[in-house]
Order: structure tokens, then sequence, then C-alpha cells
């Protein structure tokens, strides 16, 4: 279409008595453009200048984004968590817009496999270990959910000892305020020596282990062979602490060149737990999982006695030495106990 500057042009050459040729050779149009607009033909479009580009809300922290996402590779921060994070420096936009720009960037998601079970309250814990990190610097976490709730419990180690894991659970049901009927593990070796040693469901434990969950007052259980997925609210958990809590975590420590230890993510973990984790709406129950917590406690069995002189105190890993247990009843007692407890 022609703009206002080539009519105006097409209109003087007219009326200086130019020809039609002579007018489009001057114009660089078409003898057709050129005739039509002098019979009359259509309106002619002004062009008009491009509107200057709004500033969108988001675009001024797309490089603190960008940059924490490369700080964290080759793992991801979610999107909520980067919308945290930049709603505390300043952002007034919505999440929605922070998880297009943030999916934009990633390839799309996987379909979640694992197929979950529901329990009653106070009836079942899920528990496991999660290799955070390893070589020299070895770390882990202890991973507890309650099954009802959906709250949430973790620790990091630098080992998964049996002494570190009775403290785990001891410091686990101190959070909870109370003491499942079971506790859900899969191929745990502090906690199974051997599958169906007794018979179809009927496995032979940790000795030490067995000794713990009988003071303790709970009955553990173990998944089915190659059926992580009956465990899937604390493997869903783990995903979720190291997507939403570890890896933005490693990676702000990383950006302030400080290697992350299990003091510092301990510390982290403690009101990432308490202001997140277990403060949000629970994608599975609509509800939050603190709030549930407190309904929980009430069927939860009693925090039993501290396991005395059974649990090493923490001393530095080079100058540990086995612990030697004392059981509290002859083990049979404790094999007949546990040995149904069958996946």
């Amino acid at each position: 279409m022609l703009d206002a500057e080539e009519r105006m042009e097409i209109s003087v050459l007219s009326r200086h008595g130019r020809s039609i040729r002579s007018i489009a050779r001057a114009t660089g149009r078409s003898r057709n453009t050129v005739r039509r607009y002098l019979r009359g033909g259509g309106d002619i479009r002004v062009r008009r200048k491009p509107a200057p580009r709004r500033i969108a809300k988001l675009d001024p922290f797309k490089d603190y984004i960008l940059e924490r996402l490369r700080a964290a590779a080759p793992d991801k921060i979610p999107a909520v968590v980067l919308f945290r994070e930049i709603r505390q420096r300043g952002y007034l936009g919505g999440e929605t817009r922070v998880k297009e720009f943030v999916r934009s960037l990633q390839p799309p998601p996987q379909p979640d496999p694992v197929v979950r079970f529901e329990t009653g309250p106070g009836q079942q814990m899920q528990a496991d270990w999660a290799s955070i990190r390893g070589g020299k610097y070895r770390l882990s976490v202890f991973v507890a959910t309650l099954g009802w709730s959906r709250a949430a419990y973790i620790e990091f180690c630098e080992d998964e000892r049996l002494e570190t894991l009775i403290r785990c659970h001891e410091n686990a049901f101190a959070a909870f305020g109370g003491v499942p009927r079971e506790v859900l593990y899969d191929n745990m070796k502090t906690v199974v020596l051997e599958r169906n040693a007794y018979g179809a469901g009927r496995h032979r434990f940790h000795p030490g282990f067995l000794d713990y969950a009988g003071h303790a007052g709970f009955l553990p259980r173990l998944c089915r062979p190659y059926r992580a997925r009956t465990k899937g609210k604390v493997e869903r958990f783990i995903r979720y602490v190291k997507g939403s809590f570890w890896v933005p975590f490693a990676a702000s420590m990383k950006q302030a060149g400080v290697k992350a230890d299990r003091h510092a993510a301990n510390a982290a973990a403690s009101r990432w737990l308490r202001e997140v984790a277990n403060a949000r709406v629970h994608g599975t129950t609509g509800e939050v999982p603190a709030i549930r917590l407190a309904d929980e406690r009430q069927t939860l069995q009693r925090l039993p006695a501290p396991y005395k002189d059974r649990s090493e105190p923490e001393r530095p890993y080079a100058e540990r030495r086995k612990p030697v247990i004392a059981y509290q009843h002859p083990l049979s007692v404790y094999e007949d106990l546990f040995a149904g407890a069958a996946a």
C-alpha cells in the first residue's frame, strides 16, 4: 500500500503532466498501482512507525533466571523456586509468566510413572536415602514422609551407616511428634540383609536396625522387588527435594564460591521444610502438610526413650569405629516379631 509521502509525490507529478510510466519510474511503483491511485481506486493506508516495545514485567529478571539456571546445570531449578527468588527482588508479575519462560528454555518434562497408594493417619512413614554427591566430599540425604499428612523430614549426612540411619529416624520422629506403626523401605542394606530368607515375604533384617525398630515400636516393611513405585510418596518427594531445595541451594553456594556441606545444607533445609515444603498446598491431598500433621500427630505412637548407647555420637569420620550394639532382647524375639513384614 502507498504511504502518505508516495501519495503526495504521485499527485504532484501527475499535476506536473508526467505520464503514468514516468511516475512509476520515479516512485518505484508499478504502473498499475499509480494508475489505480490516480483513478481514485481504494484507500491509501498510511504507514505508522511501530510503537516502541513495551517492557514486560519479567524482562528485567530474565538475565537473573538464566544465570541461576546456568549455575545449576546440568540440574534444573523449578520455575516456582525462581518465582519466589525474583519476587523477593522486586518482580511484580505472576508465576505463570515465569513458568512459561522457564519452559521455553527446557525440554518438556517426562510423565511421572509413580503410582501412589493411600494409608490412614498414623499408619505409615516412607523412608529412603538419596545420594547427593559422591567422592571425597560425599553427601547423602535421608528423606522421610508420613503417608497420610505428607509431612516430610530431611537430613543431610556424610555417610549412610547404621548409627547415622538410627539418628535420622530419631530426629524424624521428634520432628513429627510421634512414631508411625510401620515404616516402608526399599533395599537399604542397613535395614534388610536378605529378602525372603524364611519364606515368601519373611525377610532377614539387619539385627542392629531390628533392635532399634523394636525399641521405637514400629514395624519395618519392604517394597516388592522392582516395584519401588509402592514407595512413591518418598520417591516423589526426593525429586522435589533435589529440584526445589538442593539444586537452588547448591547453585547459590557455587555462585558465592562456597562448597555446600551438610551443616549449611541442614540449616537451610530446616527453614525450607518449615516455610516451603510443609507449608505448601500438596498437589495430591489439596491440603497443607503441616496442618494435616496436627491431626495425624494424634494417631502416632508416643516418642520412645532415647536409644541410649546405641547411636554413636558424632565424631570425625576417620575416628569413627564400628558401634557395639547391645540388644534389649534375644534376636529370636525380634526375628519372630518382624519376619512377617511382607511387601
